[in-house]
């Protein structure tokens, strides 16, 4: 389970001590020592259609470079890019690009529509006191934008030969935990058979729309270990045990419009079915 949070280390402030003297002396506090981003690429408008490389390093509060990150099965690993166009209308984009010894992180990507897209970078270290954290950028890509509304909840959507569908229409609360049954099948309605794809049998991955606020969790199967997660005692990860069938799990942390983007692999291909919901 993730959830949108910066991460950062703070230099201790140290107060003047009191003094008889007329004069007050404001206290010198230094800045704030963050993660930050370094030589962000591209740092000028790209165009639509065309492959685009995506790079940056990750300066630790120290200043050196992050070259050290967590390793192993399941999702919770490496560098997770995921791209939304702001209007939540447009395709999402979700990489987990290799990391380089020397921190540096590298990635071709194609932006199919004209817009302003949020790059969300999810960070897991391989130590520190939070186990991953996010940074962000916004890509300007060349052309007219005319956004459309976010249309109504659909029950079912069709992408890549398969109907993926939410059964029932959800009732779903702010910091309340629920669970959403999804049936994944092919054009004859057969139940479709799931590859584990970046360490999990599906992705869900939540976006509010204008805010943008992110939720990210996962569907978990008997060969995805290390796939699960929990947020305090409350278990997030969804689970699947019969071919074409998911139990997604949600715990949104604010009310509005959220788009939630479902992604598995089904005969070969990665699918990403996007669907609004509404949480009160």
């Amino acid at each position: 389970m993730k959830r949108a949070r910066l991460a950062f280390l703070v230099v201790p402030v140290v107060l003047a001590a009191c003094s008889s003297s007329s004069h007050v002396s404001a206290p010198t506090i230094a800045p704030a020592r963050t993660f930050q981003l370094a030589g962000f690429e591209p740092a000028q408008p790209v165009q639509p259609g065309r492959a685009t490389t995506l790079a940056f390093t990750i300066d630790q509060p120290s200043g050196a470079p992050l070259t050290r990150y967590r390793r192993g099965p399941g999702p919770h690993t490496g560098v997770h890019l995921i791209v939304v166009r702001d209007d939540l209308a447009g395709p999402m984009i979700h990489h987990h690009p290799p990391v380089g010894t020397d921190g540096h992180v590298s990635d071709r990507m194609t932006f199919a529509t004209p817009g302003r897209y949020r790059v969300l970078i999810d960070v897991y270290p391989a130590s520190g006191p939070q186990r991953n954290f996010q940074l962000f950028r916004t890509i300007e890509v060349a052309g007219a934008y005319n956004p459309p509304p976010i249309p109504p909840f659909a029950p079912s959507v069709d992408v890549g030969g398969y109907r993926i569908t939410i059964h029932g229409k959800p009732k779903l609360r702010a910091i309340q935990s629920a669970f959403l049954t999804v049936t994944v099948a092919d054009a004859g309605g057969r139940p479709a058979r799931f590859t584990p794809w970046f360490g999990a049998l599906a992705h869900a991955i939540f976006f509010r729309a204008g805010t943008l606020s992110y939720f990210h969790t996962h569907v978990c199967g008997a060969n995805t270990p290390a796939c699960a997660g929990a947020f305090g005692a409350t278990r997030i990860s969804g689970h699947s045990s019969t071919p074409g069938r998911l139990s997604v799990g949600v715990l949104l942390p604010q009310s509005g419009t959220w788009r939630l983007f479902l992604q598995c692999k089904a005969g070969g291909t990665v699918l990403t079915a996007p669907f609004t919901l509404r949480v009160r």
